[in-house]
């Protein structure tokens, strides 16, 4: 089952929440009638220790109340509001790095009961050029984050490394948009590096957000491998009613929908919206340490995600 972390949070604030609610409303009173009686048979007022040996309150009692509070904010806060996620590979470079720790905006498309993320309330919808993490449609148990390219009735194309968009056209109007190529822009080359291959950057203009794409030029398109959307060309779909069409902006080193389909409404997480801590992560193989640790900070990756 998916989201195990959201499930194990969500039972240990129930349980502690029912073991702090019968604390109050059982075991507390009896623990105040207990003193209140000898507190009439003595003169003097009892001190807190003496309170404590007369009447303890039990140790998982005393957990669950200080910890209540803590978790269910947490709970809450990740539920609702703000989950932090961390990068594992280069798939969104130049954007994202492998090392970015980010935050996803849990309530950006609707807000999802933590155990089954079904939606309870309907907030806003993805839109062209938001980065958004999602449960990967093949293995609902992973975490994924694409940039999403096309809306539910768009018709994508995805040819020679040039992407082609047609938005989809509104319920009784005419004069619908033309496909037209997704402008893009050369401007570094070498900057970044998939192994020993220099990617080319490419400034992409995605209707009103402006982002970096990277293309590897030894690359062949690998047109063989796409999902084949019936009705359409190899390099074509058409967007579902109620999905979406998401690629990575690290085009030749992505596994996206070009090859395994679109996104489901209901596997949508969040969006992603800030960077607040980025790791480099280039530890050579001859290191005592782990890879796992860290060899800097990326202080200036900080921020706001674009």
């Amino acid at each position: 089952m998916a989201n195990y972390f959201s499930i194990i949070l969500t039972v240990i604030t129930v349980l502690s929440g029912l073991l702090w609610l019968y604390d109050a409303r059982v075991l507390k009173p009896k623990r105040k009638a207990v003193i209140a009686e000898v507190e009439t048979k003595t003169t003097k007022a009892l001190t807190d220790e003496q309170i404590d040996t007369l009447a303890p309150q039990p140790k998982l009692m005393e957990l669950s109340e200080s910890i209540f509070p803590v978790i269910a904010l947490v709970l809450v806060v990740r539920t609702l509001l703000y989950e932090p996620f961390q990068i594992p590979s280069g798939s969104m470079m130049p954007t994202l790095l492998k090392g970015d720790f980010i935050l996803v905006e849990k309530f950006s498309y609707g807000i999802k009961d933590p155990l089954f993320q079904k939606t309870l309330v309907d907030t806003s919808l993805p839109e062209r050029g938001d980065i958004a993490v999602f449960k990967y449609p093949e293995e609902p148990n992973i975490d994924y984050i694409k940039r999403i390219i096309g809306l539910p009735g768009d018709r994508i194309i995805y040819r020679d490394k040039s992407l082609y968009i047609q938005p989809a056209c509104a319920v009784g109007e005419k004069d619908c948009e033309e496909m037209k190529v997704v402008s893009t822009a050369l401007k570094a080359d070498g900057e970044y590096f998939s192994g020993s291959s220099p990617l080319r950057t490419y400034d992409e203009h995605l209707g009103d957000v402006n982002h970096e794409i990277l293309i590897d030029p030894r690359v062949a398109p690998r047109t063989m491998l796409y999902f084949n959307q019936p009705g359409t060309q190899k390099d074509e779909w058409v967007v579902p009613e109620g999905q979406y069409f998401a690629m990575g902006d690290n085009r030749d080193n992505s596994r996206d929908s070009r090859y395994w389909g679109f996104v489901d409404e209901e596997l949508l997480v969040g969006k992603a919206v800030f960077i607040w801590m980025s790791f480099e992560m280039d530890r050579s193989s001859d290191s005592w340490l782990p890879s796992w640790v860290p060899t800097g900070v990326r202080f200036e990756r900080l921020g706001s995600i674009e």
